[in-house]
């Protein structure tokens, strides 16, 4: 059995530690279970992208908050007797034995979710375990997807849209203040971005699962999104993830044309540390400073209290979603409060590698990008060997 320590290149660790994984898991359930228990809660919630940050919050609050049965889907690598899996399969293994022990029904798919035989797999198990679902969350962070009606494979790209942007970034390996430069999106690559992280997977799911007759009587569904401040939006808003984010909210339109007032929404999450956003130019710094602010003012949040939230204020409220002038919910309100942003614009400003450990919280970002990765966590022997064949229960 190995000894497994950290490996990072650039924004990806090679390397995930099942038992910190477990433990991370673990860390998030502890927290629901000391929160109130879920009202009027979903019972049986279908996530798709459920292995890690807000997928996989949103598989832990319903289900140990609200006591739903929960289904998720998720494309990860599985580990062998030499190697380490993903952290995410590992997350997912570690949710399903806590969730069953329990007596929470758990069921895991691994595959490509982009594709029909996946929808029909999820959807069959949908009839046999659970008959219907009354949530399906749509959580899938993903480079590329082969779109099943034509075949092609289309990629995602991190790219202004507008001219050249140039602007600080953080390079995370060397811990220093560094310019990018990033040029324009072309006109095909803002296309096949749209193509995979747009709204017409979500809304392929959903048409599949209403088909099926899957989906419960005023069923609902969510899908997550970020809009940031001014300082990030030519690499995000205004970007090539932007235009597809613009198509996310009007796919849920369309689906409230089709279902109803409310049954599809999209959700604005605040911007954290995940294994997406760390490979997005600028962001990290951009993290790095508002958590030293948000932490200093005592209303920081994780995933895990993002979506607590988003459950206890919105999808349990007697009063349903609230919802602001462009119909989103925004579980963002905190970040982008004015005092916060002013503060973080006033750091941004004059930032450079010699005020990182004093300006920002750069080693609180270090230690959740290791988090992700199970590693840090208190508890554990890192020097121990550790099993890496583990298999989702039975």
């Amino acid at each position: 059995m190995p000894i497994l320590k950290p490996k990072i290149r650039g924004f990806i660790c090679t390397t995930s530690h099942p038992d910190g994984c477990a433990a991370h898991v673990q860390e998030q359930i502890d927290y629901v279970k000391s929160q109130p228990a879920l009202q009027n809660a979903p019972k049986k919630v279908l996530v798709i992208g459920s292995s890690t940050g807000y997928g996989l919050a949103s598989r832990i609050v319903p289900a140990f908050g609200g006591g739903a049965a929960t289904m998720g889907v998720f494309f990860e690598k599985e580990g062998t007797e030499a190697k380490p899996g993903s952290p995410g399969w590992y997350n997912s293994v570690a949710f399903e034995e806590k969730a069953k022990a329990e007596g929470l029904y758990a069921r895991s798919f691994n595959g490509d979710a982009f594709s029909n035989e996946m929808k029909e797999q999820v959807i069959a198990a949908i009839k046999e375990d659970l008959g219907q679902v009354d949530m399906v969350v749509y959580s899938l962070a993903s480079p590329r997807r082969t779109d099943p009606t034509d075949g092609q494979t289309y990629r995602s790209v991190l790219k202004p849209t507008g001219d050249t942007y140039t602007q600080h970034t953080l390079n995370t390996d060397k811990g220093t203040v560094e310019e990018v430069s990033i040029e324009s999106a072309t006109e095909q690559e803002i296309a096949d971005t749209v193509k995979v992280m747009g709204g017409e997977d979500w809304k392929m799911w959903i048409d599949a699962m209403q088909e099926a007759g899957v989906l419960a009587d005023n069923f609902q569904t969510v899908a997550y999104s970020y809009i940031g401040p001014e300082i990030t939006w030519a690499v995000y808003t205004d970007g090539t993830i932007g235009r597809a984010k613009e198509h996310l909210e009007q796919t849920a339109a369309a689906m409230n044309d089709q279902f109803g007032e409310k049954t599809a929404l999209v959700s604005v999450n605040k911007a954290l540390v995940t294994q997406a956003s760390s490979a997005i130019p600028v962001v990290p710094l951009y993290i790095s400073i508002l958590y030293k602010i948000m932490k200093e003012k005592g209303n920081h949040e994780g995933t895990i209290e993002q979506i607590q939230r988003l459950f206890t204020d919105h999808y349990c409220s007697a009063d349903g979603p609230k919802l602001d002038e462009k119909g989103r919910i925004r579980i963002d309100d905190w970040e982008m409060e004015e005092d916060v942003q002013a503060a973080v614009l006033k750091v941004w400003e004059s930032i450079s590698t010699e005020k990182l450990a004093s300006e920002t919280d750069f080693a609180g970002y270090q230690k959740e990008f290791l988090k992700l990765f199970g590693f840090g966590l208190e508890g554990i022997d890192y020097d121990a060997e550790t099993e890496t064949l583990r298999p989702l229960p039975n």
